[in-house]
């Protein structure tokens, strides 16, 4: 995506900039709208007739008489008032209405710099674009799962839609990136390797997502063995290889403690031949990804010694959009220039 004109170039910039934070705000709400247990208070997609909130104590009474016909409301929260009704209505009205203002935020400018430059320099934010809108429809998969027959989303599709909004933070990270980071030098170092650890770091947020679906986080609040054993005792180690394991809440808290060992092991290794090869540019880069990379694995620690308590929850969901990025970044530092024309 080469740019001529310096103006546009810096509006193009600061606009994408200025994305990533929205979709990274709109992670950190969902985060919150899973942690709250607030993701079903609203049972209809209302693509445009939900754009406003209630504004008369007639449309809270609907929407609440809405909730009360789900299971969630019948098995779980039957006692619930109005006034409780309304605390996590707005967690997911607020979860919503971001993500129809990331749509037009995207749309609008997105048309804008395809009148002043072509479509063609802008092809890779349109299919950003399009992946935004089916971030969209995801979500409403996600909670139709929970609306029949269970009080909880299903956790397989709540790990698509969270991993496809690191996905489009990573894109337009990445597009970012291309128009402010020069990385026009020579000594690199292994794309694969890099791109190899970035695809562990979104296994691992895909398994996380598994751990909040489920509320595995709530169960073996030790650290480092679980309970008295490194292996859960209420499973039998031949049930990791099994499909079934992934519904297993025991199992995939397992999963998520052990894949983070193996990230860190896999991290070590790049930042010792990064180092043992001195490759200078290189060291800013992963050393920011391995102070962050503490950070999440401390914090995680502290979510499961404490129960994943939503305020320690959500500062380990927020520091993996800090892992993802820094990740993104080290990995765009080991692609080649693209030439300019």
């Amino acid at each position: 995506m080469y740019i001529e004109n310096n103006v546009t170039k810096k509006q193009l910039s600061f606009w994408l900039g200025f994305m990533f934070w929205v979709v990274s705000l709109m992670i950190v709400v969902g985060g919150l709208t899973r942690l709250t247990d607030s993701g079903l208070s609203i049972t209809k997609w209302e693509l445009f007739s939900g754009f406003l909130p209630p504004l008369t104590d007639e449309k809270w009474i609907d929407y609440f008489n809405q909730y009360k016909q789900i299971p969630e409301f019948k098995l779980q929260n039957y006692s619930m008032t109005l006034g409780e009704f309304k605390v996590i209505f707005w967690w997911e009205w607020i979860h919503r209405f971001l993500g129809r203002l990331i749509g037009i935020l995207f749309l609008l400018p997105l048309i804008f710099f395809t009148y002043k430059l072509n479509f063609k320099k802008l092809i890779n934010l349109y299919l950003i674009f399009l992946l935004i809108c089916f971030q969209g429809f995801i979500g409403w998969y996600m909670v139709s799962s929970g609306l029949v027959d269970r009080v909880d989303v299903s956790h397989f599709r709540l790990s698509i839609h969270l991993i496809i909004a690191f996905i489009i933070i990573s894109l337009i990270l990445w597009n970012y990136l291309i128009l402010k980071v020069d990385r026009n030098f020579t000594k690199k170092f292994n794309y694969y390797s890099i791109f190899a650890f970035l695809l562990l770091i979104f296994a691992q947020i895909t398994i996380g997502a598994f751990v909040s679906g489920m509320d595995a986080g709530q169960i073996y609040n030790s650290w480092p063995l679980m309970g008295s054993s490194f292996f859960p005792d209420d499973s039998k180690i031949i049930n990791i290889f099994k499909l079934s394991a992934f519904s297993d809440p025991s199992l995939v808290q397992f999963m998520h403690r052990n894949l983070a060992y193996v990230i860190l092991l896999f991290y070590l290794i790049i930042l010792f031949k990064i180092y043992k090869n001195k490759l200078i540019k290189l060291y800013n880069a992963i050393n920011l990804v391995g102070l962050l990379l503490f950070v999440q694995i401390i914090l995680g620690i502290f979510t499961l010694l404490y129960g994943a308590q939503i305020y320690i929850a959500s500062m380990h969901q927020i520091s993996s959009i800090f892992l993802v990025s820094s990740s993104v970044y080290l990995l765009y530092l080991n692609t080649s220039q693209q030439p300019s024309s």
